[in-house]
């Protein structure tokens, strides 16, 4: 299959001049554009979406909007414009020059970073494939196609770095990047949450809020990688992965809007009494929230990673806004706080810093989670209700780490198993939560219409009017 490099697939890497990578995703392409067809949304390959492309890495002018067929979509590969005299900023490479190449000596570590960022990638569309056929609107259709084919060009951004510095071994993980699925159970996806489940529009919209809200975290601290294309390409993927996290903010702010709105009109608080009225009560919302959550934060691995030790001493994966931090870059000396189990108990801890890593992106991410929330908080106070979402304790319902397992409630208290027996349904969506969650979803596709369980967006696309066709259905 021979590809027009300039047209077919936008990019700022001279594929055109490259004649083993043109070898390489000659071959790449045909297999992916049958996973598409195969795993990709459901019932959608006919429809005319319209939908951004990335066409350069120019802030003021780098997408491009129009009708598009999902399958014809153009897939780009971008890096972020380079700086000739950026240094290695953290590490034992600290004030080196970043790599061009693959250093030797950390090519198995580099592959293994590329390979899990990019097995995400696809994850994330397999779970989302069928939630095109109860979408709440066209917009939220528009948007889930969005960040769709997004998800699929940062594939294709982490499948040319797999193609283009690591060879054969690059070409068999781009290959096997295609054949694993999500929550297959014998060719799992790589990562634990993105196994899981997203059977409706809430668990949708949770997941771009929360695990999305990872991938931003990931990425950042990808961006200060000293192997610059690896870092020039998370950059530019940041710019698109902001939408994917406004598309989850947004999504879940407007069923709590549509929710407070019904709960003053009708003078009620009784999720019963709600869910009769077709809207979903706010103790869902805050179960949904705490499952996404708790399986979000697992993604940072464990709180004390001789891995993460190693990426940062060897200069690959820093800290997100490491020019920001006013010490040393290499951590050999310092330390931070951990929380430990000790007598079946919480206790407040320390760890090397270097091994602690993950513990502080963790933390991070922790933070930029709890302001929006807050955000959706706004909501619920500006319509006087007196109700309030909280983010759980960062200890709740883990499943990896010296935490998983611990029995904890969700402001942080240790429960007894009886208890948490006893209480998870208060806690955790439960398998009635989904199903009427699940019953509320019906496919509306009429431009400017929307479900009743979530209100209008009140911020257009592209400057479109509330009534436009974003999908043209043939």
């Amino acid at each position: 299959m021979t590809i027009t490099y300039a047209d077919r697939i936008p990019n700022n890497v001279d594929l055109g001049g490259d004649k083993l990578l043109q070898r390489a995703l000659e071959h790449w392409q045909p297999e992916f554009l049958k996973w598409w067809t195969d795993m990709g949304p459901e019932d959608s390959h006919t429809a005319d979406v319209y939908l951004r492309t990335a066409v350069s890495v120019h802030p003021s002018g780098w997408a491009h909007f129009d009708y598009v067929k999902m399958p014809d979509y153009r897939w780009g590969i971008f890096l972020a414009p380079g700086d000739g005299e950026r240094k290695v900023n953290f590490g034992d490479h600290k004030g080196e020059p970043v790599w061009q190449d693959v250093p030797g000596e950390h090519r198995a570590n580099l592959r293994r970073i590329i390979v899990t960022q990019g097995d995400t990638e696809p994850a994330s569309v397999e779970q989302q494939r069928h939630l095109g056929l109860t979408c709440p609107s066209q917009y939220d259709l528009r948007n889930l196609f969005q960040v769709n084919v997004e998800e699929g060009r940062h594939l294709w951004a982490m499948v040319y770095l797999l193609h283009r510095y690591f060879g054969r071994d690059g070409r068999e993980e781009a290959e096997a990047l295609l054949q694993r699925r999500s929550g297959d159970r014998d060719n799992p996806r790589i990562l634990g949450a993105f196994n899981e489940r997203t059977p409706d529009w809430l668990a949708f919209f949770m997941f771009t809020y929360f695990t999305d809200r990872d991938g931003k975290f990931q990425l950042l601290a990808l961006a200060e990688s000293g192997f610059d294309p690896l870092a020039r390409t998370t950059r530019f993927m940041l710019m698109e992965e902001a939408h994917h996290m406004y598309v989850g903010e947004a999504g879940v702010g407007r069923v709590i809007q549509r929710t407070c709105e019904v709960m003053l009109e009708h003078k009620t608080d009784d999720p019963d009494r709600l869910r009769a009225l077709g809207v979903i009560d706010l103790p869902t919302v805050q179960r949904y929230l705490n499952f996404h959550f708790s399986v979000t934060i697992d993604l940072f691995g464990a709180d004390v990673s001789s891995n993460a030790a190693t990426f940062y001493s060897s200069g690959l994966k820093g800290r997100y806004g490491e020019t920001k931090y006013g010490d040393d870059h290499i951590l050999r000396d310092a330390m931070y706080p951990v929380l430990q189990v000790i007598d079946g108990r919480l206790a407040a801890g320390e760890a090397p810093a270097l091994n602690a890593l993950n513990e502080k992106l963790r933390d991070d991410y922790i933070k930029d989670t709890v302001a929006g929330v807050g955000r959706w908080n706004r909501i619920i106070h500006k319509l006087g209700i007196p109700c309030e979402l909280t983010v759980p304790h960062k200890a709740f319902n883990r499943k990896i780490g010296p935490l998983a397992g611990l029995r904890l409630s969700p402001d942080g208290r240790i429960v007894s198993e009886a208890e948490w027996s006893a209480r998870q349904r208060d806690w955790l969506a439960t398998d009635e939560d989904r199903a009427f969650v699940a019953s509320l979803m019906g496919r509306v596709a009429t431009p400017g219409a929307y479900a009743n369980w979530i209100s209008p967006p009140t911020l257009a696309i592209n400057k479109q009017p509330a009534d436009f066709e974003f999908v043209r259905f043939n």
